[in-house]
Parts: C-alpha cells; sequence; structure tokens
C-alpha cells in the first residue's frame, strides 16, 4: 500500500469515528436536533450535510482504476467552476438529515461502518466519478477530511461541545488547505503572506475553499 495513501484512508477513518462520536455527544440533551447550528441548518441539517462526506464517497466510487493525474487541489478548482447553487446545497443537507431517520447516532453508525469499510478495500488508484469529472481516490477523499473535519467541528462548536479533531485527520485537513493557499490567486498573495506571519488579520469570511 502506498504510505501516502495509507496515512490518508487513516485519516478518513478517524475523521468519520470523530464524526460518529460527536454526533452520539449531540444526541444527549432532548430536542437539540432541532436547534440552529449553522447558517438556515439546525443540528439535523449539519448531520445530513456532514454525512454526505462518507456517502459521495460510496456514491462515487466506480470498479477498476484510473488513470487520472488531477490532484487534490484540482478538484477544488473544479468545484469553483461548477459551483452548485447555495439553495440545493442546503436542501441536500436538509435531506440527508431527514434521510437518516429517527436515531441519528444509530444511522450515522452504520454509515461509518459502510463506507470506511468500503474505503478500506480500494487501492490508492481506484476510480471515483463525481460530477466535476474523475479522480484517483488517493486525490479525492483529503477532500472528504476536510468536510468532515470542518463540519464535525461546526457541530461541536453549535453545541457547545468541547474536544478537537483527532492529530491525523486534523493534520490531513491542514495539509490540503495548505495546498489551497498556496494555489490561492496571486491577488491573495499579499494579505495572505502578512496574515500567516502575525502581521494583519485576514476579513472575515474569506475563505480558501
Amino acid at each position: 500500500m502506498d504510505e501516502s495513501f495509507g496515512t490518508v484512508r487513516d485519516a478518513f477513518g478517524a475523521a468519520a469515528r470523530w464524526f460518529a462520536e460527536t454526533v452520539h455527544e449531540l444526541d444527549r440533551p432532548p430536542g437539540l436536533w432541532d436547534a440552529p447550528a449553522l447558517g438556515e441548518w439546525n443540528h439535523r441539517h449539519l448531520v445530513g450535510h456532514t454525512s454526505r462526506a462518507l456517502l459521495t464517497v460510496e456514491q462515487y466510487l466506480r470498479p477498476g482504476s484510473s488513470d487520472s493525474g488531477d490532484r487534490t487541489v484540482d478538484y477544488y478548482r473544479a468545484v469553483r467552476g461548477g459551483r452548485a447553487d447555495p439553495d440545493e446545497v442546503a436542501e441536500r443537507g436538509r435531506q440527508a438529515g431527514r434521510d437518516l431517520g429517527a436515531h441519528l447516532p444509530e444511522s450515522v453508525d452504520a454509515v461509518v461502518r459502510r463506507v470506511t469499510g468500503v474505503v478500506a478495500a480500494r487501492t490508492a488508484d481506484a476510480r471515483v466519478e463525481t460530477p466535476v469529472g474523475e479522480w484517483r481516490l488517493e486525490a479525492y477523499l483529503p477532500t472528504r477530511v476536510v468536510e468532515l473535519v470542518v463540519h464535525t467541528g461546526d457541530l461541536r462548536a453549535a453545541a457547545g461541545l468541547d474536544g478537537q479533531a483527532p492529530e491525523v485527520a486534523g493534520r490531513q485537513a491542514l495539509v490540503v488547505l495548505g495546498a489551497l493557499v498556496a494555489d490561492a490567486p496571486w491577488a491573495d498573495a499579499p494579505r495572505l503572506l502578512t496574515a500567516l506571519t502575525g502581521r494583519s488579520a485576514l476579513a472575515a469570511g474569506y475563505t480558501v475553499l
């Protein structure tokens, strides 16, 4: 097994388990699922959206291998070029939350077990067919780690829960975000360079995604 892909796969598994553990923690206070979480989403909706970081892997994987040479940063470029309607993204999150049914912790556990099992059985060059093109699994899976880490963090922050992502998952997310910083438009370079060296602050809402 390719060592770097092994690290990505470990990060994906750790992030997925952290998500499942968080959903179990969220289940404790009654009625919390309907509480506001992120933007127009409540906790159930955000759990649904986060679950799609797992479900899309299962949905997009195809038999055989891919010879695509595109990188993880190229995936984000492609997504930016075909940015989905925000209302459609929001509705997919709501629908995914509904699809998880009445017992979210148990449903999320089942998704995590199933999808991590699928990933464990595939190789780095497994073919992934997404709405923005074909990718090798080793290029696509890091994007799912970012989604799981960031949105599980959103869930915990919205519920007032302490704790941070497992190190292997958090560091993999930072690797991806670091590559996106390096790939940012050159016009953003001055503010990124000064912000990352403690000489200024980025504007609220700035993102490299």
